[in-house]
């Protein structure tokens, strides 16, 4: 902590912060207005200002992922008046054959399938319609399957580069390649994702149990009879998929994902003619407040410090010990990224692990230590409801649709799918590190 800053005012932030977050939590207040009450307590502390909250990198809030899930959501927006996302719920509804379990392991195959080519809210935006559609369709309870598709999306997101965001910020730093993910977190997610199936079908056992009628329930409709205008459809696939494309090669084109959804909402609304009305209505607005007013509390704690006293304390604890360094910040990744979004925590960390690493005999790709940051922060995204962006994102469509989801009821399934997760991740570290490359 800067030797200029009060005590005071340090311990200070930490309250506000945990206060805000109690509120959070216990829902007494809306996660919105909390989190901005919070804002505004820093605010008078002398933490905020429109120089930390909306230009500092380390302080205020990443436009970046604004302005991505604000892309992502205008294109979620214009392809719902296509009646795609009609077609899949129709789709699924009909392969499931009006089993529950079957739905729920249809929708985790789409989500795992979309996740190493999109970051893990853009994969939830665009299966979370479906999710909502077919379950009001068959009249099932749709609150496991969105539970389900989170928990799917973020597990999905360990497997490349550009699957989470945490990823593209390790990478930057710690030099990381695509190929680098590829072959080091790909065959841990593969394994995770495997056992998560197993979970999810043992978490929700009762909620899957019975079978719809799905001719009753469908009344005779077919998957084609959610498409009106065929050639609207076309086009605006072509959209999606000529966005998807830039997604993978952003890295070479020289493009943020952030503009490419820019790029990609703007000829969506061109192609098919939508007025800013129909467009715009979809956008989840209080999420976007939401993200922009957490950015800036985090913020407040990288202000006074809080954060890099807590880092620079770890990278003197380990002395040089990989192994102690790499289970200590693969578990304390997934504890902090329960309590604080991992995109900013991981934006605040990566100068400490940058650190840690330095003091070890390995390095970039072959560190275990940036390799368990990123395995943390992943993974710790399913603790809470409010652990990852896909997360509130989720919770915030749910809302729209008229079935809100709780932070308790999320929290009790992802507190055991995180511990699981957290302990396979770590042995999968322990033996391709220290065993096999040891």
């Amino acid at each position: 902590m800067e030797p200029t800053l009060n005590m005071v005012v340090y311990y200070a932030a930490i309250v506000v912060f945990v206060g805000a977050y109690i509120l959070i939590a216990t829902e007494k207040v809306h996660r919105v207005a909390a989190a901005l009450g919070g804002v505004a307590v820093m605010t008078l502390m002398g933490l905020v200002n429109a120089d930390s909250a909306f230009f500092n990198h380390e302080t205020g809030v990443d436009w970046n992922v604004l302005f991505l899930l604000f892309g992502m959501m205008v294109i979620v927006s214009v392809l719902k008046h296509t009646g795609l996302f009609e077609l899949i719920a129709l789709w699924a509804a009909r392969t499931s054959r009006g089993r529950p379990a079957w739905l729920m392991m249809l929708l985790v195959l789409v989500t795992a399938a979309c996740s190493p080519v999109l970051d893990n809210v853009t994969t939830v935006l665009l299966v979370a319609p479906v999710a909502l559609s077919v379950c009001q369709q068959l009249r099932l309870d749709p609150v496991p399957h969105l539970i389900a598709m989170i928990l799917t999306a973020n597990v999905g997101g360990l497997s490349t580069l550009i699957a989470d965001p945490p990823n593209i910020i390790v990478a930057s730093r710690a030099n990381l390649t695509f190929n680098d993910f590829l072959f080091t977190s790909l065959p841990l997610c593969l394994i995770l994702l495997i056992v998560l199936v197993g979970l999810l079908l043992l978490l929700f056992r009762k909620q899957l149990r019975g079978r719809v009628n799905v001719e009753q329930a469908l009344k005779g409709m077919k998957p084609t009879d959610a498409v009106e205008d065929w050639g609207l459809l076309a086009r605006c696939m072509v959209v999606l998929n000529l966005t998807l494309v830039a997604f993978v090669a952003h890295a070479w084109i020289h493009l943020d994902p952030s503009i490419i959804a820019l790029l990609g909402a703007g000829a969506m609304v061109l192609v098919s003619q939508t007025t800013p009305k129909e467009f715009l209505r979809e956008v989840e607005w209080m999420t976007l407040a939401f993200f922009m007013a957490l950015f800036v509390l985090v913020g407040g704690l990288v202000e006074v410090g809080v954060i890099g006293t807590i880092g620079r304390f770890a990278a003197g604890a380990i002395s040089g010990n990989e192994l102690l360094g790499s289970s200590g910040l693969l578990v304390f990744s997934a504890l902090v990224g329960a309590i604080v979004d991992n995109i900013p925590y991981t934006t605040a960390m990566t100068p400490v692990v940058e650190q840690m690493v330095a003091s070890t005999a390995r390095t970039g790709n072959q560190s275990p230590l940036w390799w368990s940051f990123v395995f943390g922060a992943d993974l710790g995204g399913n603790t809470t409801a409010v652990a990852a962006g896909a997360n509130v994102v989720v919770l915030g469509v749910a809302a729209k649709w008229g079935r809100p989801i709780s932070f308790w009821r999320f929290t009790k399934y992802g507190l055991v799918v995180t511990a699981v997760t957290v302990a396979l991740a770590w042995l999968y570290v322990w033996l391709r590190f220290f065993v096999l490359n040891g």
